[in-house]
């Protein structure tokens, strides 16, 4: 059985006049991917593939060096592309990303739909799976390409998977089909 473990990235640094594609790990979000590698240890990952943005970079890196495992970083696998919108409060930017989900064919928050993001992230995980088809691979990625990947799998809603996502959590899925076996919320320790 394939076993796929997707990991959204520990707590960033937040920089509200840097673009979140380029922020970095927060000294709490080093720590947090202590703990988050101790859980990860009881799925047994072989393998441990990062985004191409540096929180998840760093978080995929303090993952594998912990638990000694090969490390590398793909394309495709980023944040849906919000290039072009500036920081936004929470409130805010939880209902546009509300909308984001709601009207997946429309560029609701930045440059990349919900379906071209969804078609995006599907195609680099399917890459990565190939590449490794008979290995539990763990990926640290982000939140909202992750929850449109996990819902559109499990027929699931993805706003509310995507609120239940802390900094960082996981969701361990299984076979082909990337069925649903577990999801942890959050990693704090």
């Amino acid at each position: 059985m394939t076993n796929l473990i997707l990991i959204k990235h520990s707590l960033p640094e937040v920089v509200p006049d840097v673009a979140a594609s380029w922020w970095r790990l927060s000294e709490e979000g080093r720590r947090r991917c202590r703990v988050l590698a101790e859980k990860l240890s009881d799925h047994r990952p072989e393998i441990i593939v990062g985004s191409i943005e540096p929180k998840a970079v760093e978080t995929a890196q303090v993952i594998a060096e912990i638990l000694d495992r090969p490390f590398e970083v793909v394309e495709g696998l980023h944040e849906h592309d919000r290039s072009n919108v500036g920081f936004l409060e929470k409130e805010r930017f939880e209902g546009a990303v509300a909308g984001f989900f709601e009207r997946p064919g429309e560029p609701v928050l930045g440059k990349e739909t919900a379906d071209q993001a969804h078609e995006r992230f599907a195609k680099a995980i399917a890459g990565v799976m190939e590449r490794y088809p008979n290995n539990r691979v763990a990926v640290v990625t982000h939140g909202t390409v992750m929850a449109l990947f996990v819902a559109r799998a499990n027929e699931l809603a993805p706003f509310p998977l995507w609120k239940r996502l802390g900094l960082p959590s996981f969701v361990v899925l299984a076979g082909p089909e990337m069925r649903l076996m577990s999801v942890v919320d959050e990693v704090v320790g």
